[in-house]
This record gives structure tokens, C-alpha cells and sequence, in this order.
């Protein structure tokens, strides 16, 4: 019974949408240390506009503007490494510098990272060498904790296992993806983000270590059933993508676009 009541929802809820098209674009797949496969990142879409930028490396938002001709218009930061927000300096400068820009961009942050982002790239003297403007008022911060609302959706929010405990965070929109940001296995925290219809952007590289997830690691903690919803990226070279996707893996592409599902309807809970 209650799976006829959830799909009787959802079909109400596409209605509602609209019969809207939803997709991931990964703007880059590569972990820190494979730049020329891009910073990872990804943008969700509807109908084809973006929603939602997740993460900002280096490089990532001219890939951005090359895909889009404009400023994402919200920005999802999953941790503080530099591999994932060293491009937040020069979206300040792009927004700072656009008088209908500046203070737009809404940038969503949990508010643990606030602190640490402070110091590694908003808290340099002079964001602009005249002076006379403050780092994050290019920015619209939005700080939370649980998630955040966006366009009417919620998107949860929620911890990865990614080197300290507490400085690394993944995104859900429910019955439509989740991205992972950087982790080891967390089967136990995805479990109750992601139904049968979720696309599950997996940090996967062809081999782990103590902060990234490997493929051995995926066949021993994830069930089997989930192998087909997994989409992996974080790798570390076009041959490592190519031997994990012998082993029966979906390989995120830079560039590459991915259907999805249509969200669920927001929990009465949500916010």
C-alpha cells in the first residue's frame, strides 16, 4: 500500500511540474590530481537551465559560463579542499564586477564550512586591491545544516566520511540524485536519501585510501542492486575510468549529461 501512495504522489507531483525534463550535467569528473578530466562538479537542470552548481574548482565556472553564457545562479559548496572552491575568487570578481550580479548568486554553505572557507578565500586583506568591498558581499550566503530550500524544492544535506569528521557534506533531491562530494562508503546515510529511482554520483577512484572511496570498497559495502543507479567520478585518469568500467560501473564523462527522475514531492518535514 504504501508504495502505490508514493507513486500516486509522484505522478501527481510530475503533473504539477509540469512534465519538466531533469538531468545532471558533469562539468568535470577528476580527482585533485587529474585536472585535465576537470575539478569535479556537476549542474543540475530542468528543461535544460541550471538549477544548481555543485562545487567551484579551478576551471569550473568557465566551464560553466561556456555551457550557460551567465553566472550559475545558486552554488552548492560540498567541503573546503581547493579542488572544490578555488574558483569561488573569481566568481566574487565575475559578480562583484556586474552590477546586477553582485549579491545574487546564492551560495549554500552548511555552517561548518563557514569558518574554514573564511580562511582559506574570503579572509585575504583587500578582496579588491582598492578596497572598499567585503568578500561575501558578493554572495548571497545562505548558511544551513539539515538542507536548504531552492525554487520551492528541498534538497537535503548530509555528512560524508571525507578526511575530519564534520568538513564534508553531500546533496540530495530526492527520487532524483544525490551527489556524494568527496567520501569513503556511506551506504548507511545514502539509504535514507535515495530510493530505486536515484541517480547516486559516487566519489570513486580505481583504488581508495583513508578519504576517497575505490571500486573494492564499492563491491563490499554497497549492495548489489544499487550497482546500476551508481554514477562514479573522482577518478584519477581516463585509464582507471576505463578499468571500472570493466568491472560493470557507469563512469561519469567531462561534459557528459544524464537523465534523471522527477523529484519526489517535499516532505511536510522539510526546512
Amino acid at each position: 500500500m504504501m508504495k502505490q501512495t508514493v507513486r500516486v504522489d509522484a505522478d501527481r507531483h510530475r503533473e504539477r511540474d509540469g512534465g519538466a525534463t531533469w538531468s545532471l550535467l558533469v562539468l568535470g569528473a577528476g580527482s585533485a590530481g587529474a585536472q585535465e578530466l576537470g575539478a569535479s562538479s556537476a549542474v543540475l537542470e530542468r528543461d535544460g537551465q541550471p538549477v544548481l552548481l555543485i562545487d567551484c574548482g579551478p576551471g569550473t565556472l568557465e566551464h560553466y559560463r561556456r555551457c550557460y553564457g551567465a553566472l550559475p545562479p545558486a552554488v552548492f559548496i560540498t567541503h573546503a579542499h581547493m579542488d572544490h572552491v578555488a574558483g569561488l575568487e573569481g566568481l566574487f570578481y565575475a559578480s562583484w564586477f556586474d552590477a546586477t550580479q553582485r549579491g545574487k548568486v546564492k551560495l549554500f554553505v552548511h555552517a561548518n564550512l563557514v569558518p574554514i572557507l573564511q580562511t582559506r578565500v574570503a579572509d585575504y586583506p583587500n578582496a579588491l586591491a582598492e578596497g572598499g568591498a567585503n568578500f561575501w558581499e558578493g554572495f548571497r550566503l545562505v548558511a544551513l545544516s539539515r538542507g536548504f530550500w531552492l525554487d520551492d524544492w528541498w534538497f537535503d544535506v548530509f555528512a560524508t566520511r571525507h578526511h575530519a569528521a564534520g568538513t564534508s557534506f553531500g546533496v540530495a533531491l530526492r527520487g532524483c540524485f544525490a551527489w556524494t562530494g568527496d567520501t569513503r562508503p556511506i551506504p548507511e546515510v545514502l539509504t535514507g536519501f535515495a530510493d530505486g529511482h536515484t541517480l547516486i554520483a559516487h566519489d570513486c577512484g580505481l583504488v581508495g585510501n583513508p578519504s576517497h572511496t575505490g571500486v573494492a570498497d564499492l563491491e563490499r559495502e554497497y549492495p548489489d542492486d544499487w550497482r546500476a543507479r551508481l554514477l562514479l567520478y573522482h577518478y584519477g585518469s581516463v585509464v582507471d575510468a576505463e578499468a571500472m568500467r570493466a568491472r560493470g560501473f557507469s563512469v561519469a564523462l567531462p561534459g557528459g549529461r544524464y537523465p534523471l527522475h522527477v523529484p519526489l514531492p517535499v516532505r511536510a518535514e522539510a526546512g
